[in-house]
């Protein structure tokens, strides 16, 4: 039986498993991932998002951890997402926002609101470190198409940003900050909700919105976004049948 040959010219994808470390949401818990280089293969990323993986720069990541799979990749069901009334009030609050999305080319005003999110909201983490360069790298390093969703108020300022990845079945929130001293346009919820929107516009799927953590305080927020799915032994599966489950 003739072979496709190119088969057996495909290298094989880099994989690493990172070194354990202190658990970010449950506490007592330490956290390991397997961590694939996308950078030669930039293609495989929307299979490797499909089956649960999440991308940082040009490395995509699951959680591997020992006697723990608490980590749930979680995505929305665009067009059968509805906003609630509480999601209504939020979207007219912001209504005086201006969208801007661009490369992913961070300006100084775009670092100047990262520290001030991470200094506020999580201070005792990694990014709390992260300097200029960092920050730039975190941003613009990426293999597949990435934009920068930012929203400015009527004087031009930058209140908050998200950066998004776009895959063949919809689009991926990678990571978000904005102005937490401005508690009351709940903008982490608003640019979700932007997502969708953009989502619907281009007739994408499927809204990623990375992990989901039962119990987890920091996570509670996706599970206002529904219907959901829940990437779960090797499928997809309804969101409510797998907590309810749990």
């Amino acid at each position: 039986m003739d072979q496709d040959k190119r088969l057996h010219r495909k290298i094989p994808l880099p994989m690493r498993l990172s070194m354990r470390s202190d658990c970010p949401y449950i506490a007592g818990q330490t956290e390991q991932r397997i961590a694939v280089d996308i950078s030669l293969d930039p293609h495989c990323h929307d299979g490797l998002a499909r089956a649960g993986f999440r991308r940082v720069e040009n490395w995509v990541y699951r959680p591997a951890c020992p006697n723990c799979n608490a980590c749930l990749p979680w995505r929305v069901n665009v067009a059968a997402f509805k906003a609630s009334r509480n999601m209504t009030r939020i979207l007219k609050k912001n209504s005086d926002l201006t969208r801007s999305i661009t490369r992913p080319d961070p300006t100084n005003a775009h670092y100047r609101l990262f520290k001030a999110y991470v200094t506020s909201r999580h201070d005792d983490g990694q990014m709390a470190r992260m300097d200029h360069d960092d920050f730039t790298s975190m941003i613009n390093n990426s293999p597949i198409e990435t934009v920068l969703v930012s929203h400015y108020d009527k004087n031009d300022r930058l209140v908050g940003s998200v950066l998004a990845d776009f895959q063949s079945d919809g689009l991926s929130a990678v990571y978000s900050f904005f102005d937490t001293e401005q508690a009351e346009r709940s903008m982490g919820t608003y640019m979700v909700l932007d997502l969708f929107a953009i989502a619907k516009e281009l007739s994408l799927d499927w809204l990623y919105l990375g992990y989901f953590v039962q119990g987890s305080r920091k996570m509670a927020y996706k599970e206002r976004f529904k219907p959901a799915e829940i990437f779960d032994a090797g499928i997809w599966k309804p969101a409510d049948d797998v907590i309810r489950r749990s």
